[in-house]
């Protein structure tokens, strides 16, 4: 573990998967198609695979759009004929995803440390201050930051480096916190300390290197940064 707690001065959060968790979806497709689970699985992977295409390839768009055009390929894949309607029906359970447990315990901690929370993620800004209702935190977070700003999406270095100018913290004294092993690994390569949160259980992804710290709650990096 390299985590430097005494250089942190401000902490971004990663939203889906980390604040809010994305597999509440598989309820909602639930409603519509017999087997959701396949349709689901391919839904957020190609979701996360257009957003990296689309750095490279200068196509972005807002990640509403990208998902519902993610939503719409693998209901495609699975042959499920479903209206326009239900299709955003579905798509619409990404504004009240199910809020894991420490999320609005663990930043008032952060918080009460004297440390400024912010959000850093994909989401287009309609999504964020949904999302961020419904979890009940925009009373604790300072602001949140949307890859719509720079229209370029996680791992990019830009993204993280702006979030740190918005910030208004140099770089290397924020810890990123984050479910995505790729979002450590962007937000390391960027600058900031990369904490990794295992809300499933699963093994680390070693394809570039190690989190500075891994986690399971925000309580145990509050833990770690004697808050």
């Amino acid at each position: 573990m390299t985590f430097d707690p005494d250089s942190v001065t401000t902490i971004t959060f990663d939203s889906y998967s980390t604040l809010v968790d994305v597999d509440a979806a598989v309820r909602a497709l639930a409603d519509h198609v017999d087997d959701p689970e396949p349709i689901s699985t391919l839904w957020r992977l190609r979701s996360l695979e257009y957003t990296l295409v689309a750095n490279h390839v200068d196509a972005y768009q807002p990640f509403y759009e990208m998902n519902r055009d993610a939503l719409q390929y693998a209901l495609d894949v699975f042959d499920v004929d479903v209206t326009t309607d239900e299709r955003d029906e579905v798509l619409a359970v990404y504004h009240e995803l199910d809020v894991f447990d420490d999320v609005r315990d663990g930043i008032e901690r952060l918080c009460d440390g004297g440390y400024d929370c912010y959000v850093v993620s994909n989401g287009d800004p309609d999504m964020l201050s949904s999302m961020i209702a419904h979890a009940d935190v925009d009373d604790l977070l300072t602001d949140a930051i949307s890859a719509d700003e720079v229209e370029t999406y996680k791992p990019a270095a830009d993204l993280y480096r702006h979030a740190a100018a918005r910030t208004g913290t140099p770089i290397d004294e924020i810890v990123h916190v984050t479910a995505g092993w790729y979002d450590v690994m962007g937000a390391k390569h960027a600058g900031m300390q990369g904490a990794w949160v295992d809300r499933k259980g699963r093994p680390w992804e070693s394809i570039a290197g190690e989190p500075d710290l891994p986690i399971e709650t925000f309580h145990d990096l509050a833990d770690e940064l004697g808050v």
